[in-house]
């Protein structure tokens, strides 16, 4: 007869002990440590029958081009075309981001192409959901909403109604019955996902899933469960303001550096497909420590504003916040301006905040954010009008060439910006165009120029 036995399991990372341990040895979170029981059976060798055999990949069949249209943009653009069939997604995102929001948005538009779409939800029951489906107008027929936790029953569901797509809410809610742990769990986590992913696999189903985040705004239960899935996305903003970003953390089917952005309003999750003229609406860019910067994401060439805030402090260790941008940067960036052109920020609080929300990825913004620095320190506005900025700056003071320049400066030329200051090495590339092109060498040439 078979025996249990008790183990402690990591809730964080899925180590496993003998004996509770207040610090986890593995990741050093304490309070981790959950008591579950693993039973322990006798191995039997069988003699497995091969079902399936190994084919060429010239006799496989593509599933590339077979997507399902989410009938809406910014997530086709994410998921690099529409959602792949037989792929299993993860959304994960701060609460009330507006990741429900967005699902049954898409499952209005999907059952309104394609046919019956399963909305399991473990945490709201089939009246709330209702209620946000007459907020969203999104009450199509072929939508079946399914409040339960189990996972035994949910693969009934999917068996009985065979739907062309499937929304799980969330992951952390549901459980298996075999298991003694509670929903939740390192282990009920990756088992329900387990057949969530064979469920999807086997019968050729997109399947969402929606994951909980911790107060970090890391992916909250086991790493594993980022592994399993074909794409991860991540819901980004502040529940505050109007706009979200949608981003790909992982996808096995297209990119992971485009972005979607999104307007939320009082009827949902709205596509912006000029962010550019979302991030630049209200911004008055001719201000003490205010630029314009020029950014690629993905194939998309965005423009917003980064704005800087510089002031004396008599603080033993001054302070030093970036929002959008990432703080090893900016520290690189106050390095370079103290060491090649003597401007004292030791002693100085630094702010630094990218107008909309919007997290900048990469070296695009170097130039703009050091130009936006020395404007509110020295309390100086940049005195070329209608000025953008794009170029990264290198640890001896130089101004390096950036990647798809090109765009950048057509994208400036369409929300009409006159004068584009890029790196000197990207201008050369660069004729024809209907504006003021500056060259930039060094940092201090621009501060010359610019000051």
């Amino acid at each position: 007869m078979a025996k249990n036995k008790t183990i402690y399991v990591c809730q964080e990372c899925g180590y496993e002990s003998i004996k509770w341990v207040g610090k986890c040895p593995s990741c050093n979170q304490w309070n981790t440590m959950v008591e579950e029981i693993k039973e322990s059976k006798p191995k039997k060798i069988t003699n497995i029958p091969l079902k399936n055999s190994a084919k060429s990949i010239e006799n496989i069949k593509s599933g590339e081009y077979d997507r399902l249209d989410t009938g809406i943009e910014e997530l086709n653009r994410v998921l690099g075309g529409g959602i792949v069939k037989g792929s299993l997604t993860l959304i994960s995102g701060a609460p009330g981001i507006g990741k429900s929001t967005l699902l049954l948005q898409t499952a209005n538009n999907i059952a309104t192409k394609y046919g019956k779409i399963l909305y399991v939800s473990g945490e709201e029951s089939e009246e709330q959901i209702k209620m946000r489906g007459n907020r969203l107008k999104a009450v199509c027929s072929d939508i079946y909403i399914l409040s339960e936790t189990n996972i035994d029953l949910i693969k009934k569901h999917i068996e009985d109604i065979n739907p062309k797509f499937v929304i799980v809410d969330s992951i952390q809610t549901l459980f298996k019955e075999s298991l003694s742990s509670a929903p939740g769990s390192v282990s009920q986590v990756r088992e329900c996902s387990n057949d969530l992913m064979i469920m999807s696999k086997t019968k050729n189903i997109p399947l969402f899933i929606v994951a909980h985040v911790t107060k970090q705004g890391q992916l909250a239960g086991p790493r594993v469960l980022e592994h399993m899935v074909d794409a991860v996305l991540t819901f980004e903003g502040q529940r505050t303001e109007e706009y979200r970003i949608l981003r790909t953390v992982k996808n096995r089917f297209g990119t992971t550096s485009e972005i979607g952005v999104f307007e939320m309003n009082e009827v949902g999750l709205v596509e912006i497909n000029n962010p550019s003229a979302a991030f630049l609406e209200d911004s008055d860019m001719q201000k003490e420590g205010s630029v314009v910067i020029g950014v690629m994401e993905g194939t998309r060439p965005i423009l917003v504003e980064v704005q800087a805030l510089v002031s004396e402090t008599k603080a033993y260790m001054p302070r030093r916040t970036a929002i959008g941008i990432d703080n090893s940067r900016l520290s690189l960036i106050l390095a370079v301006l103290e060491k090649k052109l003597k401007i004292p920020f030791y002693n100085c609080d630094v702010y630094v905040n990218v107008v909309g929300g919007l997290d900048v990825v990469g070296t695009f913004a170097d130039l703009g954010l050091a130009l936006a620095l020395i404007s509110s320190i020295k309390s100086k506005e940049v005195t070329i009008p209608s000025l953008l900025v794009t170029g990264e700056i290198g640890l001896t003071g130089e101004v390096r060439p950036v990647s798809f320049c090109d765009r950048i400066v057509n994208e400036g030329i369409k929300m009409g910006f006159n004068n584009i200051l890029i790196p000197n090495r990207n201008k050369n590339r660069i004729e024809g165009k209907n504006a003021n092109i500056i060259g930039a060498e060094s940092l201090r040439e621009i501060v010359k120029k610019v000051f």
